[in-house]
């Protein structure tokens, strides 16, 4: 297969919440639907529920908002205000804290 559309129904969804030491405020549950995993690249759909936590990313992310507000904050410097539309990318290194005041969903690409 060639072509694939980033549809949830295609896949089962998957639910996490972040581990108990990175969990800043709230109750926040993740969604997944993991659409294609292979050579060190993922992709799919992803939406969490209101809630903070630190992040801390070792891998290469492009990220779009399909809905919500989020607030990704770098440690010690920039914030970062998401909404739907907004599209971004997290490098390596970037650490900081995930903060979802409107559940949000967003399209991800993967590289580890």
């Amino acid at each position: 297969m060639h072509f694939t559309r980033l549809d949830p129904a295609l896949v089962s969804p998957q639910t996490a919440t972040p581990a108990p030491d990175r969990l800043i405020e709230g109750k926040p549950v993740f969604t997944s639907w993991d659409i294609e995993e292979r050579d060190g690249l993922f992709a799919g759909i992803w939406e969490s529920t209101p809630g903070a936590w630190r992040v801390d990313y070792d891998e290469w992310e492009y990220c779009r908002i399909l809905s919500g507000h989020s607030i990704l904050t770098e440690d010690g410097g920039e914030v970062h205000v998401l909404r739907a539309g907004d599209s971004f990318l997290i490098r390596p290194g970037f650490r900081g804290v995930w903060r979802v005041v409107e559940t949000t969903r967003k399209e991800y690409v993967i590289r580890i």
